[in-house]
């Protein structure tokens, strides 16, 4: 699939979305009031290296990374265990291969808070995704919910 496609499918499958980009990467946001302050985000798309965050090589052209963070208990039945922090020399759990497209991993700097990614997903990877996007954005209204009830 194509970057823009699946930043369409985004915008057009949830409501109350917003899409901003932030240092190169596009972040979607829930935020049904437009007097409040984009805070709740439940997935991304990064298309380049910085950096705090080059696992994935997305300096190849064409290559493209989409981030959606999923809740704890769904993260664990997809890995069973969150991956290790990144070194300070910026090494990366050697379990998976962040460069690999088409492939559900943990995110290589925030899967220890759930999020997982994916590299260039295909047309059938993306669809096997829309669950898992369902569920990102249902904790993404959750949170805003919560933070109005407050």
């Amino acid at each position: 699939m194509e970057e823009s496609a699946v930043s369409d499918f985004i915008l057009n499958a949830f409501a109350h979305v917003r899409a901003a980009t932030y240092w190169g990467d596009t972040f979607f946001y829930y935020n049904p009031d437009p007097a409040r302050a984009d805070e709740f985000y439940f997935a991304s798309l990064k298309n380049a290296d910085d950096d705090y965050d080059n696992a994935s090589n997305l300096n190849r052209p064409g290559y493209f990374r989409l981030n959606i963070g999923v809740g704890k208990e769904t993260f664990v039945a997809l890995f069973e265990s969150r991956p290790a922090r990144p070194t300070a020399e910026g090494q990366f759990d050697e379990n998976y291969d962040f460069t690999a497209p088409d492939q559900l991993m943990p995110h290589p700097v925030y899967g220890r808070q759930y999020w997982i990614s994916v590299v260039n997903p295909s047309a059938e990877t993306f669809r096997k995704l829309r669950p898992l996007l369902d569920e990102a954005y249902s904790l993404a209204v959750e949170k805003f919910n919560h933070a109005v009830s407050k």
